[in-house]
């Protein structure tokens, strides 16, 4: 799709617009974020990527807005994944649920912007060596394979966040407060100016999902190689990641076979980016369509869904089973 400069200023500032929106309506004031809430900004947030969707069918015709659908459903379940790490973060930090909401917003800013870097690497290389498709698919199956080993040795279930590099280095060079200040991020105390817990959180936020771009941005590339496709969709997909975080945090431990869907999904995306890069090299083999694409997605997440929530209930009952065989007098 020929994207013009005026184009990619309107959408940028357009984006920019609709996430101060989010932040007057829904995030200048520090609270405790309800349900409800969360669940009318999620709804918001879906609408409005649906009719940025409809809108490039309209005027950019079915080929790309079939690529957008496609990403931005890939991009919002590998998001998913992201919130694991986030409770995590916010139970070491032992963020104040008031403050939770403001992190996640200053987070996903910053890992939005990492993010658009990363895109315009992609791009730049993908445009210059078209055997770069080799190399995104083998890492894509190669972390398929990593998930379902994690997901099988039941990792998940015990983690601990660790702090990145680049997060120690800031810590040990910039000194910071040992307790909270509202949402600010600098403070200054005996005439010293200092982190507080709040920037070095965000800091986390931002720098950790840029470690999950890692295997999210190749497999968006293995849908459409249209930059501005790819970059619309992660930006809508990570602007609702907030409200997510509310919506589903308590369904989270519930999704047991998320892990095992996920690595299907790249799994799938992998061998599509090396068909391609058989295709381009003259190799006479079948291509993946996007709609095969966004199908295939889709079935997967609806069927890892059903049974995780499944597994889950069976979990329930079994325990609940336990507990009163235990305690038969109670």
């Amino acid at each position: 799709m020929d994207v013009s400069l005026t184009l990619w200023i309107l959408t940028v500032l357009g984006l920019c617009a609709l996430v101060g929106a989010d932040f007057l309506i829904g995030g200048r004031r520090p609270h405790e974020v309800s349900l409800r809430e969360a669940a009318t900004w999620t709804g918001v947030w879906v609408a409005l990527a649906g009719l940025f969707g409809l809108g490039l069918y309209f005027f950019a015709g079915g080929e790309p807005a079939g690529e957008f659908f496609a990403g931005y459903v890939t991009e919002k379940s590998l998001s998913v994944d992201n919130l694991f790490v986030f409770v995590l973060i916010m139970g070491k930090f032992a963020v104040p649920a008031a403050y939770q909401q403001r992190v996640l917003m200053v987070g996903v800013l910053i890992a939005l912007v990492l993010r658009a870097v990363f895109i315009a690497a992609g791009a730049a290389i993908i445009a210059n060596f078209s055997w770069i498709f080799f190399v995104f698919g083998a890492f894509l199956v190669w972390t398929a394979w990593k998930l379902v080993q994690e997901a099988r040795s039941g990792g998940a279930a015990d983690e601990e966040f660790e702090e990145n590099r680049l997060l120690r280095a800031v810590e040990r060079r910039f000194p910071s407060t040992s307790r909270y200040h509202g949402t600010r991020l600098l403070v200054v105390e005996g005439g010293r100016r200092l982190m507080t817990p709040m920037l070095v959180v965000v800091l986390a936020i931002g720098t950790t999902d840029l470690l999950f771009a890692l295997d999210s941005i190749p497999a968006i590339f293995g849908l459409t190689q249209d930059p501005y496709v790819v970059f619309t969709a992660n930006a809508f997909a990570l602007m609702g990641l907030r409200q997510l975080y509310f919506l589903i945090g308590g369904l989270l431990e519930k999704l047991v076979h998320l892990s095992y869907g996920l690595s299907v999904i790249l799994g799938f995306i992998g061998v599509k980016l090396v068909l391609h890069a058989l295709h381009e090299q003259g190799v006479p083999v079948p291509e993946i369509s996007t709609q095969v694409s966004l199908g295939v997605i889709c079935a997967v997440l609806v069927v890892t869904t059903a049974t995780s929530l499944r597994a889950s209930r069976r979990r329930a009952r079994a325990e609940a089973e336990r507990e009163r065989v235990a305690s038969p007098g109670a």
